[in-house]
């Protein structure tokens, strides 16, 4: 087999073994313990390969070799408070990251996580086993990178460590920026229309399909794809009356007083992004796992038209409700925004393939990752 080969850790529902998938990586082992995450990789990738449960209990015997070991262990309860110890039992998963590294012997591993990563324990704990422990032999590029500037029609700033073993591999160069400069080669960040224009704006259903598949035995919601997940909820009035005044980029700050809730009301500062609209010609903010619910975030949909007559109270802008869109973005909006393919299978309830939605890497980031890795692997 002339694929190099890959090994995808904590993997999620699959979105950076997409991205690696697609610039010719092939995957032979990927571990994810969240079951209905898994059952979507696994939907996606083939389930053969796939471990659903602690990774803890795959045996040392069990891991293959691979030129490569992606994934983003998590920093469970890391906060910009403080440092939690090194000895933290939740660094294990950390530590089973690192088994998987001697086991394999990759070539390069590569791992993902939060902006502030580089100011964790966890990140100190991996320098130490660089200088001096068990990946003495590698060396390390990493840096915060902006989804944004590779291709993603959304800002997500996630760090990327590549460790090599095959020489020292630098972070890819962006391939977009918010306003490049002229004459450079780099294109212009991709927006929210270019992933969600055209999808029906008032989807039929509040539901999924009523679907079953099994998975490892089990028998599981799904599999769904496309406009199997664009579905709408039912807001209340008085949260319908709430949207109508956000435009876009605008947030909590565009809706009357009178109509906000006691907690925001009281809260003259801060958290500001709640109850925003998404731009069409901008990237959105992150995707997180709850996007469905606009006290979350920015994620009603991008049009929004004003009315044609206003009220004297000219702080008020109102959208009109017949041309606006007053909901927030549907899962396959999101998985789209996320840069998931239109084709994409999925499995599990409404909010357990949100959480997955909102946890991926973007393929486009990652896909750019595995373009500046692969010309190194032998």
């Amino acid at each position: 087999m002339n694929e190099p080969t890959v090994i995808d850790l904590f993997a999620g529902c699959g979105g950076m073994t997409v991205g690696f998938a697609q610039e010719g990586f092939a995957p032979v082992l990927a571990v994810e313990w969240d079951k209905y995450a898994a059952a979507t990789y696994a939907a996606n990738f083939g389930e053969e390969h796939v471990r659903a449960g602690d990774i803890a209990d795959v045996k040392d015997e069990e891991i293959p070799q691979a030129d490569l070991i992606i994934g983003g262990p998590p920093c469970q309860g890391f906060s910009n408070l403080g440092l939690k110890k090194l000895d933290d039992p939740r660094n294990q998963l950390w530590r089973e990251y690192m088994r998987f590294i001697l086991k394999a012997k990759p070539q390069v591993f590569v791992i993902e996580n939060v902006d502030r990563f580089s100011k964790s324990p966890e990140f100190e704990m991996l320098r130490a086993e660089v200088e001096h422990g068990i990946l003495r032999n590698y060396v390390i590029s990493h840096g915060v990178l902006n989804a944004a500037d590779y291709g993603v029609s959304q800002r997500r700033r996630r760090t990327i460590i590549i460790g090599s073993r095959v020489g020292k591999i630098e972070l890819p160069a962006p391939t977009h920026a918010r306003e490049p400069d002229p004459g450079s080669d780099l294109l212009p960040w991709r927006t929210v229309r270019d992933r969600i224009e055209g999808l029906p704006v008032r989807p039929d259903s509040t539901e999924l399909p009523d679907s079953v598949t099994e998975f490892f035995g089990e028998r599981m919601p799904g599999t769904f794809k496309n406009l199997d997940i664009h579905f709408r909820r039912d807001p209340r009035p008085l949260s319908l009356e709430r949207y109508a005044y956000v435009p876009p980029g605008g947030g909590r700050f565009d809706v009357p007083t009178d109509l906000l809730p006691k907690c925001w009301r009281e809260k003259a500062t801060g958290t500001t992004d709640v109850m925003g609209r998404m731009r069409w010609d901008f990237p959105s903010h992150t995707i997180r796992t709850e996007f469905f619910k606009p006290e979350k975030g920015s994620y009603l949909h991008p049009q929004w038209i004003p009315e044609s007559t206003q009220s004297d109270d000219s702080r008020w802008i109102k959208g009109d409700p017949k041309k606006s869109v007053n909901r927030v973005v549907t899962h396959f909006e999101a998985s789209l925004i996320q840069d998931f393919p239109e084709d994409y299978l999925w499995v599990g309830s409404k909010v357990a393939i949100a959480r997955q939605i909102g946890n991926a890497v973007p393929s486009g980031l990652a896909r750019a990752i595995a373009r500046q890795i692969r010309p190194f692997i032998n």
